[in-house]
């Protein structure tokens, strides 16, 4: 579930960005919980997401303003 490609983020408006973050944060705090009982670790996965959604999100927002 953590990996969007970048065209598929491009797609979303801002509020389904916002709720995929906030989706996306509560994975990460589970992952790392799961990651210290020694399962699989998707964190670096999961925070790249976050960055990316973030950082299209603000581009996005700098087009509206310009």
């Amino acid at each position: 579930m953590a990996i969007l490609k970048s065209k598929d983020i491009v797609k979303m408006n801002a509020k389904d960005m916002d709720e995929k973050v906030k989706d996306l944060r509560i994975e990460l705090i589970k992952s790392r919980v799961a990651n210290k009982k020694g399962g699989k670790s998707t964190t670096r996965e999961i925070k790249r997401t976050i960055a990316k959604l973030l950082t299209i999100k603000k581009l996005n927002e700098m087009k509206e303003k310009k």
